[in-house]
C-alpha cells in the first residue's frame, strides 16, 4: 500500500487512540482493525499489521504495570506460560475452528460481564479472598484466552480482568496490569505466526506503532494515578463499544 503524509497521520493518531483505550481496559483492536481495513488493506494484512502495531502498546504498558508494582513476574509466569501455550495452538489451528459461531457467541458472553460489572459497583475496588489456586487458574485461563486470543481476539482483555477481578480476587489496578502481560505474550505468539506468513505490512505498523507507544504511555499514567472507579467507567464503555463493533459487524 500506498503510504502518504495524511495516512501516516491518521495510523499514529488511530494507534495513540487505540493504545490509549487499550492499556486501560482492552479492546483497542475494535479500533486499529477497521481503520486498516478502510486504507485499504486485506483482511489478512490488516489482522497481521495489527499485531503488529499492538505489540508496541502492549509492551509499553506491562512495562510501566510492571515498574509500579501492579504485577509480579514471581506471580504471572506461569500465566505466561500457558498463554503462550494457548495462543500458539489458536494461531495454528484457525484454520479449523468455526468462528462464525463464536462471533455469535461472544457478544453474550461480554453482555454477562458488562452486567455482572454493571451491578456490582464494589467489584475490584479492593483485593479480596483468593476464590481459585493461581496454580490451576493461570493453567485454565492461560490456555484458554491465549487460544481465544490467537485465532478471534476480540474481548480477550476484558475476559481477563474480569477473571482475574472475580477469580483471583484482584482489584481492578492489578487486574489491569497482570491483563497487559497476557496480551503481550499472545500478541507476541500471534505476530511471529503472521511474519512468518509474510502477513504484516511493517512500515504501517511503525506508524501506528509510534502513536502506540504514547497512547499506552499516557493510559497506563491514568490508570495509575486514579482510584479502580475511573477504570470500572472506563471498562464498561469499552465492553459496550465491544458489544456494539461485533454485533453491528455481524448483523449489519
Amino acid at each position: 500500500m500506498e503510504i502518504t503524509l495524511l495516512t501516516a497521520l491518521i495510523m499514529a493518531a488511530t494507534g495513540f487512540l487505540a493504545g490509549f483505550v487499550d492499556s486501560i481496559a482492552g479492546g483497542g483492536g475494535i479500533i486499529t482493525v477497521p481503520v486498516l481495513l478502510s486504507l485499504g488493506l486485506p483482511p489478512h494484512l490488516a489482522l497481521g499489521t495489527n499485531k503488529f502495531q499492538a505489540s508496541f502498546g502492549s509492551v509499553t504498558s506491562a512495562w510501566r504495570y510492571y515498574r509500579k508494582g501492579l504485577f509480579t513476574l514471581k506471580e504471572t509466569w506461569l500465566g505466561v506460560l500457558f498463554t503462550f501455550a494457548g495462543a500458539a495452538a489458536g494461531t495454528i489451528l484457525i484454520q479449523m475452528i468455526e468462528a462464525d459461531f463464536l462471533m455469535k457467541a461472544i457478544p453474550l458472553f461480554l453482555l454477562a460481564v458488562f452486567l455482572y460489572t454493571l451491578f456490582s459497583p464494589e467489584l475490584g475496588a479492593n483485593d479480596r479472598q483468593v476464590g481459585m489456586a493461581r496454580y490451576i487458574f493461570y493453567p485454565v485461563f492461560g490456555l484458554l484466552l491465549g487460544f481465544y486470543d490467537g485465532f478471534f481476539g476480540p474481548g480477550t482483555g476484558s475476559f481477563w480482568t474480569i477473571a482475574l477481578v472475580v477469580l483471583l480476587g484482584l482489584n481492578l489496578k492489578k487486574a489491569t496490569g497482570t491483563t497487559k502481560i497476557m496480551n503481550f505474550t499472545s500478541n507476541i505468539v500471534s505476530l511471529a505466526v503472521f511474519i512468518m506468513g509474510g502477513k504484516v505490512v511493517f512500515l504501517a505498523g511503525l506508524f501506528m506503532g509510534s502513536g502506540q507507544i504514547a497512547g499506552a504511555w499516557t493510559g497506563s499514567h491514568l490508570v495509575i494515578k486514579h482510584s479502580t472507579k475511573f477504570i470500572r467507567v472506563f471498562f464498561l464503555i469499552v465492553v459496550a463499544a465491544t458489544i456494539a463493533r461485533i454485533i453491528w459487524k455481524e448483523f449489519f
